[in-house]
């Protein structure tokens, strides 16, 4: 890897991980309190109990979605072991986004069939 590429990625995925770390904390923390409030002050609406129990449904089909994920990209990097490339080609890179699209493709047809079925 090029010396002044290194430079300039550590710090960067540094600062990342530490700002999405303090921006996941901050928004839990906050979350927890303005739940807490509203428990406090009794004002348990609708609106509040959808807040406090969550807001979005339990995905079901989770599992699928992560296993159809993971297939596609140890796929994605065992024929990337069989394809001569240059080390600084994009072809790996365009492989293995174009399998995991691939793979939230099927995912989704196979989830909106389910849905239009019934289950």
């Amino acid at each position: 890897m090029d010396a002044n590429l290194k430079e300039v990625l550590m710090p960067l995925t540094i600062m990342g991980s530490l700002g999405g770390s303090v921006y996941v904390f901050v928004k839990t923390y906050s979350d927890y309190i303005i739940k807490r409030k509203l428990i406090e002050k009794g004002l348990l609406n609708d609106d509040a109990r959808a807040l406090i129990q969550g807001e979005a449904p339990a995905n079901r089909y989770s599992s699928l979605k992560w296993g159809l994920i993971l297939f596609a990209a140890g796929l994605a990097l065992i024929l990337m072991e069989f394809i001569p490339v240059a080390p600084d080609s994009p072809l790996p890179y365009g492989l293995f986004a174009m399998l995991i699209s691939a793979a939230f493709l099927v995912y989704y047809f196979i989830v909106k069939s389910k849905e239009q079925t019934g289950r």
